[in-house]
């Protein structure tokens, strides 16, 4: 019994290390401020870096594989972009799919296509509403704190 209980140990200590793309990356506040402010969002449909990084605080946590199951339709990655209109999770009825993504491509650690896609949300919306989490936590207050230090 121990034994076994030994190889059991063992084996998920092992299959942790051998498999790192299990995890998430998490894009530090400060990192994420600077990627944001090399793609062009400080002042992208009116809004601040400091709305940008609010948001992904909210939505993710900044965390790249974020995922959440909202019954029909579910979001992805770091902006949680939602599979009924924006990306095709294949399971998702009538998606229309307008970022023309593969929404499992919104989790790994590379985030150049989210930010394409969330900025294409962001133009057709002109701002950041279709983002719930950003109008609940983000939208009229003092964002000073998510940019202060970097």
């Amino acid at each position: 019994m121990r034994t076994s209980m030994l190889l059991v140990g063992f084996l998920l200590v092992f299959l942790g290390l051998a498999l790192p793309g299990a995890q998430a990356k998490v894009i530090p506040r400060c990192e994420l401020v600077k990627i944001l402010r090399q793609h062009g969002f400080e002042g992208f449909v009116g809004k601040t870096i400091a709305d940008w990084v609010c948001l992904v605080e909210h939505e993710s946590r900044y965390r790249t594989t974020a995922f959440n199951d909202n019954g029909p339709s579910r979001d992805y990655g770091i902006f949680q972009i939602n599979s009924k209109y924006w990306c095709n999770d294949g399971r998702t009825p009538g998606s229309s799919n307008t970022c023309r993504i593969n929404c499992s491509k919104l989790q790994d650690d590379n985030i150049a296509d989210d930010i394409q896609c969330a900025k294409k949300i962001a133009g057709q919306a002109r701002g950041l509403t279709p983002w719930v989490a950003w109008k609940k936590y983000c939208q009229g207050k003092n964002l000073s704190s998510y940019v202060k230090g970097c």
